[in-house]
């Protein structure tokens, strides 16, 4: 505990004791009742006080005293129950404590209210009159604190921290996790109610408590039963236990030897090595690791020539500093040396544990820019410099206001576990997991909502989600042209917007809560079915798709040309503008010849299969509109393609279309009010054209006319191409009468009656 503190309490409790003293009104039971509560409390047994407090509050719930010191007392158990009671007896009494803005600070600083912790701790800076006071100093850190808590909590890592859960953890701490090779087997450390001696909660003689009123520490193990759940922990107590607390280190040497804790001579490293099922009697490291002063933690590495370890031997204060050793020809180890200062800081640097190839170093420290309390930080080895690295924060949520210690890796990397002090825990030090968030694949299809059965391709998904720092996410991709398939690859843990959209234009947008993933494998379905109602020419006509550097017709296309020309054919009011495209491979001047030929390719066979050349214009675009961007080889097919657009009037929205008769792949999906004749039979044109004039210039010079007369009964379409080439076509009561004369003069009559 913090000296600061520690005074703090002391005064705390000396003021309380007086105050109760001097409350004449209160009965005798409460009076005994506080004074036993203040006895606890004087002696840090916060968790034999707080019963005593509550009795006194059951009774007199507006007792300030007693709901300050009770407050504190909270603090180690209960943080938000903590604050509740130290706020209550400062709006009940503001003089409650000449400490009381202190603690204000410290219950907000552990609630993750740092703003108005700083406040806090300065008003009780300003209280502070001797300008040599130590206490300025320390708070001068606990501002700072405050501060990094504050950067850190504002820039969250995509981490996530799991509880081991009610089988593992206990309203009381434990701590020192240590997972087996196989990750199968964990051995722990615990002060719960089911270490050996203890039952004598209340500190009566013979119970195996501890100073401070809780039970002494004892290592435990639990085998895994699956990912998520354990068995009932068994306790490791007999030779392995000492006077005091014993605590889990680590197991090495392919788990047949066991580093841990004995409190002896102030605390010490001591080894066991197994025997059958058991272990044997423990035995303690040589005196270059082990001193009269302080030893907490160590790690051997995989070779088992070098240990890392804290000790107090050669700080001034006896506060812990990071120290290693490597084992001489003897086999024992050799002289202690200090990891340096980008390590080592003034306050407790303790809790070391190395990568598997030994690079990274990972430690706990009350130093560098914590957050508060113990942090976990790493280091990176310098192999040039023959050194460790500064010291980097693992931010949070790996970190918190609290103390945050014993970071080791499982088997394999990829996750962690450590101890932890958090909200929402079972009590005190719970043991927890950290996993870094993955990504998970997401893939399906789009469907119309009409029938949920018609996939839509073409269908531009965006999945808009954040980083856990609010950093933007966006993810795309386009629904393919052969399966109508699309698939992403997004950072789990978080929903996401997703905006569907066709050319341009947005269907809906749909919320998505992707879970949280913590392996790269796995693999989430997802079917969007959106309210597609076809508007646009780009579902009467179905895109064709060609292969590289091709304009050659594949047998699909064909197919879908088919569909096409019998549309037209039963919709002679229609005019189409055929539009080539091409994947951004070439030269822009290659892939404007490309994306011609490409359209040619589909107005030669429309023509063949009777559609009157007038009817039809031919655009190319290159790879100036890329369906998709170019950056995959299922993109870049999407470009490779073209496009069949119904020419409208300014201002005319799309009409109605007659299926016609084809049976190609757009006919059974395209059609926005199918006829129920077939086109032989009525001729009759379902296009509801607005009256009026329109004149439309294509991309290669033809000038398209078009008249229709007030009934929308007559229509009148005139083109007039670049090299001489013209044609007029009058539509009326279902009569069709075409002329066209293409460069060459040659003329051509196309006459239907109804």
């Amino acid at each position: 505990m913090d000296n600061l503190v520690r005074r703090l309490l002391k005064a705390s409790c000396t003021f309380a004791l007086a105050a109760a003293v001097a409350q004449p009104t209160l009965a005798q039971s409460t009076r005994k009742q506080l004074k036993t509560a203040n006895k606890f409390f004087d002696q840090e047994n916060y968790r034999a006080s707080i019963p005593y407090y509550e009795q006194v509050l059951a009774k007199e719930p507006n007792n300030a005293q007693a709901l300050f010191r009770a407050g504190i007392s909270y603090m180690s158990f209960d943080k938000e129950k903590a604050s509740d009671y130290i706020y209550k007896a400062q709006r009940l009494k503001p003089k409650v404590s000449k400490d009381v803005e202190y603690w204000l600070g410290r219950v907000d600083h552990l609630n993750y209210n740092f703003d108005e912790a700083i406040a806090h701790y300065q008003a009780y800076n300003a209280t502070l009159k001797k300008k040599k006071d130590t206490r300025k100093a320390e708070l001068a850190q606990l501002i700072q604190h405050s501060k990094n808590a504050k950067v850190q909590f504002n820039s969250p890592k995509d981490i996530f921290v799991k509880n081991l859960g009610p089988t593992i953890n206990t309203q009381y701490s434990e701590h020192s996790p240590v997972i087996s090779a196989d990750d199968k087997l964990l051995l722990f450390t615990s002060r719960g109610e089911n270490v050996t001696g203890a039952g004598n909660a209340n500190g009566k003689k013979g119970g195996n408590l501890a100073t401070d009123g809780e039970y002494y520490e004892d290592i435990f193990e639990a085998k895994r039963i699956d990912d998520e759940n354990w068995e009932k922990p068994r306790s490791l107590s007999g030779v392995l236990n000492g006077k005091g607390h014993d605590a889990s280190i680590q197991v090495f040497d392919n788990d047949t030897k066991m580093l841990m804790y004995r409190q002896d001579e102030n605390g010490d490293i001591f080894y066991s090595e197994k025997a059958g099922g058991d272990w044997t009697e423990p035995k303690k490291l040589n005196n270059n690791i082990n001193s009269k002063s302080f030893e907490s933690d160590a790690y051997i590495t995989p070779d088992g020539l070098t240990i890392y370890f804290s000790t107090g031997k050669y700080s001034e204060d006896g506060t812990l500093d990071l120290y290693y050793a490597t084992r001489q020809p003897g086999g024992d180890w050799g002289e202690a040396k200090s990891l340096g200062g980008a390590i080592n800081t003034k306050y407790d640097d303790d809790s070391p544990y190395l990568s598997k190839d030994g690079k990274t170093l990972y430690f706990s420290s009350r130093g560098h820019n914590t957050m508060g309390g113990y942090d976990i930080f790493k280091s990176e080895y310098d192999s040039v410099g023959r050194k460790w690295g500064q010291a980097e924060n693992m931010g949070y949520p790996i970190n918190t206001p609290d103390d945050d210690t014993y970071y080791r890796l499982s088997p394999d990397g990829s996750y962690a576990y450590l101890s932890s002090y958090r909200i929402g825990g079972y009590g005190e030090k719970d043991i927890y997991t950290i996993n870094y968030i993955k990504n998970a694949i997401i893939r399906g299809k789009v469907f119309s909502a009409r029938d949920s059965s018609s996939v839509i391709p073409g269908v531009e998904l965006v999945f808009s989600g954040t980083q856990a720092d609010k950093t933007a996410l966006s993810y795309r991709d386009i629904t393919k042209p052969d399966s109508g398939n699309y698939q992403v690859s997004v950072l789990s843990g978080r929903t996401y917007q997703v905006a569907v959209s066709k050319d341009g234009k947005n269907i809906e947008t749909q919320e998505f809560t992707v879970p949280v993933i913590t392996d790269d494998s796995t693999v989430i379905t997802k079917n969007f079915y959106v309210p597609y109602v076809d508007t646009t020419s780009q579902y009467a006509f179905q895109k064709i798709y060609f292969d590289t550097d091709k304009y050659k017709l594949r047998p699909e296309s064909i197919a879908e040309l088919n569909n096409i020309s019998s549309i037209l054919k039963a919709n002679p009011g229609i005019n189409i503008s055929i539009e080539g495209h091409c994947d951004s491979r070439n030269t822009d001047e290659y892939n404007m010849v490309l994306g011609e030929n490409r359209a040619n390719a589909a107005y030669n066979y429309l023509k063949k299969n009777g559609v009157a050349e007038t009817r039809m214009v031919t655009v190319s675009y290159g790879e100036r509109r890329p369906a998709a961007p170019n950056d995959s080889p299922e993109n870049m097919q999407l470009n490779r393609r073209v496009e069949f657009r119904v020419i409208l009037k300014e201002g005319e929205t799309m009409p109605q279309i007659n299926s016609g008769t084809g049976t190609g792949s757009g006919t059974s999906t395209t059609s926005t009010a199918p006829s129920t004749s077939s086109p032989s039979s009525t001729p009759r044109t379902t296009v509801p054209l607005a009256p009026g004039k329109t004149k439309v210039k294509a991309a290669d010079g033809t000038k398209v006319k078009t008249k229709v007369d007030e009934d929308s009964d007559k229509v009148k379409v005139k083109t007039k191409g670049a090299a001489g080439d013209e044609s007029k076509t009058k539509t009326k009561e279902g009569e069709i009468d075409s002329k066209a004369k293409d460069a060459t003069g040659e003329k051509t009559k196309v006459k239907t009656g109804n």
